[in-house]
């Protein structure tokens, strides 16, 4: 293993990858999210690559919306998607770990202007202070919390634009919005694989060589997704596997499973 691989600037000195590569080796089974009823092919590969018991532990489905009715953002946000057309409305966001860069900002601002639909960003993590002068007249950039799951949840809202982490995948599939995926780290390009896969969403193309995006390629690949025919396929399939997602009865099976196991070792 490279000395690049070992040390970060982690207080510890030891990076996250070392970590999860040290736990992995030395645990006796690993419990992953998921369903084998949905993805049993990546089950098995890890199994292949870890030579040990790969659990799942179902896809643990949010169960309620977090806030009250009478919160004043939500009132608000309500407010400006009620005044939209049915599944017209853009909902993008990229979790609280992914950072695009300026550049990206610009060209997924771009991207939303040329789409030529209602948007609503929530753009966490600013990197300038002309993040939303590109986006102002068509859309909402929201800078701070915002209740995902009830926005994804409003009738507007017609796609989402994501990082692909699986917490939001779940919730877009609890909601049936289907996705166009942006992915920037850790396991948010096998996500992205596996939802490409079952065509629920579309990956936004990037260059080959350094990876870039144009704002042209995320302006098509959410017509792509939201409105045009060719993409009925992804608002289609995303009601279809959303039984893998949201059935209790299989989500407890997971955990009873899983308990047993523990309890037998």
């Amino acid at each position: 293993m490279r000395i690049s691989d070992v040390l970060s600037d982690n207080a510890s000195g030891i990076s996250d990858k070392y970590r999860f590569g040290a736990a992995i080796q030395n645990c006796d089974f690993v419990a992953v999210r998921g369903c084998t009823d949905f993805q049993p092919e990546w089950f098995q590969v890890l199994r292949n690559i870890y030579q040990k018991p790969v659990l799942p532990v179902g896809q643990l489905p949010t169960t309620g919306f977090a806030g009250g009715e009478d919160n004043d953002a939500w009132r608000w946000m309500k407010e400006w998607l009620d005044k939209q057309a049915r599944g017209r409305v853009v909902y993008v966001a990229f979790g609280s770990e992914a950072k695009p860069s300026q550049e990206e900002v610009r060209e997924i601002a771009l991207g939303l202007e040329k789409t030529e639909l209602p948007f609503f960003w929530v753009l966490r993590t600013r990197r300038g202070t002309s993040d939303t002068e590109e986006t102002k007249e068509r859309g909402v950039v929201w800078t701070s919390w915002a209740p995902q799951l009830k926005i994804i949840g409003h009738e507007s809202v017609g796609g989402f634009l994501t990082h692909s982490g699986w917490t939001s995948v779940v919730e877009a599939v609890e909601k049936e919005k289907p996705l166009v995926l942006l992915t920037f780290l850790a396991d948010q390009g096998i996500n992205a694989r596996v939802v490409e896969e079952k065509k629920m969403g579309y990956s936004v193309p990037r260059n080959e060589l350094d990876g870039s995006f144009t704002s042209d390629a995320v302006a098509e690949s959410v017509r792509l997704v939201m409105v045009e025919e060719e993409g009925r396929v992804y608002r289609e399939n995303i009601k279809k596997v959303k039984h893998f997602f949201v059935n209790e009865e299989r989500q407890e099976r997971y955990v009873d499973e899983l308990l047993s196991h523990l309890r037998s070792h």
